[in-house]
């Protein structure tokens, strides 16, 4: 079956196997949202059905929420559980420092509140998400409808006094219309292309009225789970300073590549 899997997707499916070695059975998990993360959730539906483990999600979008039911996880909301023991999610992109954009698949402000109340977070991507400045990939930032478009003057406007490469704004589309968060808001993506000072990009970002969050994730992260095709992954421990290099076994009947087929 992991024959059919693209070089991309064994990526995924190898780093997202490794990161659920980090989870523990009574833990509290907080699941991220995108195509990383659902390999991650499709693993711990896994640990559910196949060995009796006690998992508690919480869920960072409805599709998350809706993936993890689908394969025997417990949802719960952040107000039942109060604090999470483990944060998995993906990145968009990462630099040497594990500094993340996220928001790419527009629940950047669930990621980042749940992320932010775990005792620890794991973060699982491949090799085409590292970048030695962050920018590359348009910066997320989740706004109010209400007078979106002076929103986007006002971040515009800020630009021109931060040491970026890109200043423009576009309001994400979902078709013609507007693409809405779970909170009911708007994403602009910015078009930085290099971000040289992302703590003072932040930090402004959230002081124009309007915005509600940006996709910066910055020391959040506390390792780094990167996947390869060819089945091994390099685990970075920031607060450990470690980087150890494993091979994750992936078997050919593995029940995950049945359900994604289908």
């Amino acid at each position: 079956m992991t024959a059919e899997l693209s070089p991309i997707d064994k990526a995924k499916y190898v780093a997202a196997r490794r990161a659920v070695e980090f989870v523990e059975d009574g833990m509290r998990v907080g699941l991220g949202t995108g195509s990383t993360a659902a390999w991650m959730v499709r693993c711990l539906g896994e640990l559910v059905r196949e060995e009796g483990m006690m998992i508690t999600g919480v869920a960072t979008s409805t599709r998350t929420a809706d993936l993890a039911r689908e394969v025997g996880v417990t949802i719960k909301t952040l107000d039942e559980v109060r604090w999470l023991d483990l944060t998995i999610d993906g990145a968009d992109e990462y630099d040497p420092n594990l500094n993340l954009i996220k928001g790419g698949g527009g629940a950047l402000l669930h990621e980042k509140i749940v992320a932010t109340a775990s005792d620890q977070m794991v973060v699982i991507a491949d090799l085409t998400k590292q970048v030695d400045t962050l920018g590359a990939f348009p910066l997320p930032v989740e706004i109010i409808p209400f007078g979106w478009q002076t929103t986007k003057a006002l971040i515009e406007e800020m630009l021109s006094n931060v040491d970026v490469l890109g200043r423009s704004a576009s309001l994400r589309l979902s078709g013609t219309e507007p693409f809405k968060t779970d909170e009911g808001n708007y994403i602009l993506d910015l078009h930085l292309r290099r971000i040289a000072q992302p703590a003072q990009v932040s930090l402004v970002l959230n002081q124009i009225p309007g915005v509600v969050e940006n996709g910066l994730f910055l020391d959040i992260c506390d390792v780094l789970v990167i996947g390869n095709a060819d089945g091994t992954v390099e685990v970075r421990d920031i607060n450990n300073g470690t980087i150890e290099h494993e091979r994750v076994d992936v078997s050919d009947s593995d029940n995950l590549f049945d359900e994604v087929r289908d």
